[in-house]
């Protein structure tokens, strides 16, 4: 399961993010599961778990150096608009 997680996060494309729900029901397993793979993540650079964020919107936590405020930034950076701590789904969530 966490090798599937990890190969479903290389298929989320530039400017693109999707959230802990879509990435389980991808990889057929729980959202919760989902946030440990991403909390555990040994390669942030290779593996992008900053483009996983909560169903509602909300960019979450980031257990990586500069925590949250990291994340924006690697949104950002990737094409992701990030206001008030959150990203548009409508415009920006990749479905599987």
């Amino acid at each position: 399961m966490r090798q599937k997680v990890l190969e479903l996060l290389l298929q989320i494309p530039k400017g693109r993010v999707t959230t802990y729900r879509e990435l389980a029901k991808a990889a057929r397993t729980g959202p919760r599961a989902v946030g440990a793979i991403m909390r555990s993540n040994r390669q942030p650079g290779f593996y992008p778990c900053y483009k996983v964020i909560s169903s509602t919107g909300h960019v979450g936590e980031y257990s990586g150096p500069g925590g949250v405020q990291e994340k924006i930034r690697m949104l950002r950076a990737d094409g992701v608009e990030v206001k008030n701590g959150r990203v548009d789904l409508e415009r920006f969530l990749h479905r599987f």
